[in-house]
């Protein structure tokens, strides 16, 4: 029998990737399956970042490319940034990964000794204690519930720092909750983070076009220029251009920092695939407009989807300002009975399993982003699947005993 590395022991398959497998094989069986699960948007990936690709290949840009990244790349990438985010980075203080995960990966295992903490508010993105914990790290989660908005408050986050505190994550919007930082709110932890000049803040901004009305995106490094040398921006192109298979992302961050993630690149993958990198480049090239536009159309899902759930008995849901979920409390359906088949509901993963089983919709258990019992819902699906989505739900729940 092979013998696993028992670092692998506290490490679990993503969830959604777990609940996307059962939706796969249901619906091979035949099953007529509805996914909320995963967070991929079903917009078109733009027809000038497919060409661009597609004529890279072409003419033969198939060859290895730099680990950091192809030059005009990492130069729009800093563009971008300063653009859209106030950030100046040279382009050296870029890098270009096979998506946002394997930057956070790169920079977890370039920082991280054994016992060193990560804080991260709860509800968080389901890789990132797994990322931590595969580094020699400490995940500290931090419960932030909705009667806090989801967003950890600088109390919190001065109670939380010890002498192994290593890096505070900030994710905003928040998957899973769509919590949005203000500004003010971000200006508050800033005074905290001064006081503790040894914690790293790692801000990942994937969800940065999907913000609503009245809400407004701010991320820390512009917001707090003085924490600009101890911040790591990290982004992609899996949401706002839909570009989710692509596999690329970047960050922006000290230099030292940025080297120490090349160096354990180097050793992983490499470079990102050159004609990924063409097509990511004239993705760059979309003005802002449409990709704001983008996030309009996820707004009025949205609101779309807060009223299905109004309809549902006995879920209660803060209105999220940003991302594309919605997370609702179903701590109400917590040892319900299904009717007939002495089934007993004792945690939103059974809530999840449920659902899947008895109306054929995926759902995401909260307690897998560290704040259950919840149901993580996406509304990335056409919009006559969720209204059809959400009459099953309501159906299946309003059965429960």
């Amino acid at each position: 029998m092979t013998s696993i590395a028992s670092r692998l022991a506290d490490i679990a398959f993503s969830q959604t990737l777990a609940m996307g497998r059962r939706a796969a094989a249901m619906r091979a069986a035949g099953r007529d399956v509805i996914s909320l699960g995963l967070g991929e948007p079903d917009t078109a990936i733009p027809e000038t970042v497919r060409a661009a690709a597609a004529d890279a290949a072409h003419r033969g840009e198939g060859r290895s490319p730099p680990v950091e990244g192809i030059g005009i790349l990492r130069e729009a990438i800093a563009e971008k940034f300063k653009r859209d985010n106030a950030l100046s980075y040279d382009a050296n203080q870029i890098l270009v990964s096979s998506g946002s995960k394997q930057v956070i990966f790169n920079a977890m295992m370039a920082t991280l000794n054994a016992g060193d903490e990560v804080i991260i508010p709860a509800p968080y993105w389901v890789s990132y204690p797994d990322i931590v914990r595969l580094a020699g790290g400490k995940p500290v989660p931090v419960s932030c519930p909705a009667s806090a908005g989801h967003k950890m408050s600088a109390d919190r986050l001065e109670a939380t720092i010890t002498r192994r505190t290593r890096w505070l994550i900030l994710n905003s919007p928040n998957n899973p909750s769509g919590a949005v930082y203000r500004r003010e709110e971000l200006l508050a932890l800033a005074q905290v983070l001064r006081r503790h000049p040894g914690v790293l803040i790692l801000s990942d901004d994937i969800y940065e076009f999907f913000v609503y009305d009245p809400a407004r995106f701010s991320t820390i490094a512009s917001v707090a220029p003085d924490l600009y040398d101890r911040t790591l921006t990290v982004n992609g192109f899996s949401k706002a251009y839909s570009m989710i298979g692509w596999r690329i992302g970047y960050a922006g961050g000290p230099r030292d920092l940025i080297e120490a993630m090349l160096k354990v690149q180097s050793q992983v993958t490499s470079g990102t695939a050159t004609i990924v990198q063409a097509g990511a480049l004239e993705a760059l090239r979309i003005p802002r407009d449409q990709l704001i536009a983008v996030g309009a159309a996820y707004q009025v899902r949205r609101n779309r989807v807060l009223k299905l759930l109004a309809q549902v008995p006995k879920l209660s849901c803060p209105r999220p300002d940003g991302a594309f979920y919605v997370f609702p409390d179903c701590s109400t359906y917590m040892g319900a009975v299904a009717p007939g088949k002495h089934r007993r509901v004792t945690s939103d993963e059974d809530l999840a399993e449920f659902l899947l089983d008895e109306v054929a919709v995926v759902t995401v258990p909260g307690s897998a982003f560290g704040l259950g019992p919840t149901l993580r819902l996406s509304y990335t699906c056409p919009e006559d699947q969720l209204d059809e989505a959400f009459a099953r739900i309501a159906q299946a729940l309003g059965s429960l005993q």
